[in-house]
């Protein structure tokens, strides 16, 4: 594309396309002249709206984490209707999708990277620490509620659903794993603090 043309949403239309790049060809193919291409504009749109790539990459992220505190709100919004159990596997399902294990992928591949969003304030792997303080709070309501057992430790429980989570969705060459194997493994985690029934 010419330089000088306007772009509608250029930061949507490049992290689009970075996403593109991620899901098709891994992180380690991931780079400006990819991202550009991908998006079919010149490599200088992306630089007069970030500093650097991973300036990029790291607002990329960001957008992805308000991405994650919105689903953790409809998330909490479920507490008490339907089953805990097929609560978390709907939820698990959706953090889960293929371009968030992308981009875990990516902040793993890249140290400048990590760097760069611990000084945005997130630390550890964001996407994944976002979705454990999600699960977090919904197993806090849920615990309230009565649906979780009084003593249930929500800060524990709620990485370890994660953690499993992540291990079945993390091989990126394979389709996702089945509704069925998610709930199992969650139904797994959290009967424990499943009150005994009658």
């Amino acid at each position: 594309m010419p330089s000088g043309v306007h772009i509608h949403n250029v930061r949507g239309r490049l992290f689009a396309a970075a996403e593109c790049v991620l899901l098709r060809d891994g992180p380690d193919a991931l780079t400006s002249r990819a991202v550009t291409e991908e998006a079919n504009c010149s490599k200088g749109v992306l630089h007069r709206h970030f500093t650097d790539f991973d300036a990029f990459l790291t607002e990329l992220i960001l957008d992805r984490v308000r991405g994650i505190e919105d689903r953790a709100t409809v998330l909490r919004a479920a507490a008490g209707t339907g089953s805990v159990v097929d609560n978390l596997t709907e939820a698990l399902q959706d953090l889960f999708g293929p371009v968030t294990v992308a981009i875990v992928a990516l902040i793993t591949f890249r140290d400048g990277l990590r760097a760069r969003l611990r000084q945005a304030g997130l630390a550890g792997i964001p996407l994944v620490g976002q979705a454990s303080s999600a699960i977090a709070a919904y197993l806090a309501t849920e615990r309230e509620l009565g649906r979780l057992a009084d003593d249930t430790d929500v800060d524990t429980l709620a990485p370890a659903l994660v953690g499993a989570a992540h291990l079945l969705f993390a091989d990126r060459a394979s389709a996702p794993p089945q509704t069925a194997a998610v709930r199992r493994t969650v139904t797994s985690v959290v009967v424990g603090a499943l009150p005994l029934r009658a």
